[in-house]
């Protein structure tokens, strides 16, 4: 019996990265979650390097090198997003793969085993905004999971115009999100927002968790 692939799961948010990892738990004879990080370098030496966009750089602008710090073999996006001219700019990038989020953890699975034998995992058809993997800060409030990315944003401090080219969405698109959030959080202007997503885990994390067992 081969090992299991040793991964790493990254992204600016503790709750995210920690969704994915209870995801791919029951799997863990042929995945194994090795570290999870929110905002601080890789640390353990992985097969692949999971880099999760939400609240993030999309994957066509990070360094993959920086993000694999020596330490991950390899590095594949794991993201809502997959128009087809940001899926070939992140592969030029030095991506191993690219995996659309709505995909399930079974599927997730087979896919970091197809890229941890060589082969480059993309995208085969194009695929629907919007999923439901895994977790993301404000899930226990209704928010969906583009609302939860687009208020993390607004938390961050993006301007509408950026966080629709941050998330890829027309600007009309991002503009609903935000009042369908704002109805479900109870506010109705910017700063309330920015505060309540202080107030509820919607600013960056900086935290890294090695899963036990």
């Amino acid at each position: 019996m081969s090992s299991p692939v040793r991964v790493a799961v990254a992204d600016d948010y503790a709750v995210v990265v920690a969704g994915v990892a209870s995801a791919l738990q029951p799997h863990a004879d042929r995945v194994q979650v090795v570290e999870l990080d929110s905002r601080v370098p890789l640390e353990s030496d992985v097969d692949i390097l999971l880099y999760d966009s939400f609240g993030q750089p999309q994957a066509d602008d990070v360094d993959v090198d920086v993000l694999a710090n020596g330490r991950a073999s390899k590095v594949v996006a794991f993201s809502w997003n997959v128009e087809p001219e940001l899926v070939q700019r992140a592969l030029d990038r030095g991506m191993a793969g690219y995996i659309p989020k709505r995909v399930s953890a079974e599927e997730l699975v087979g896919l970091l085993e197809r890229v941890h034998a060589g082969e480059r995992v993309v995208p085969d058809v194009p695929i629907g905004e919007g999923g439901t993997f895994g977790s993301w800060p404000g899930r226990d409030h209704g928010l969906t999971d583009r609302e939860a990315e687009i208020l993390a944003l607004i938390t961050q401090g993006l301007s509408n115009q950026e966080i629709a080219g941050r998330v890829y969405l027309g600007i009309n698109t991002v503009k609903t999100h935000i009042r369908n959030a704002y109805r479900k959080i109870g506010v109705e202007r910017r700063p309330q927002a920015v505060r309540w997503g202080i107030e509820h885990g919607f600013q960056p994390d900086e935290k890294r968790q090695l899963p036990q067992g």
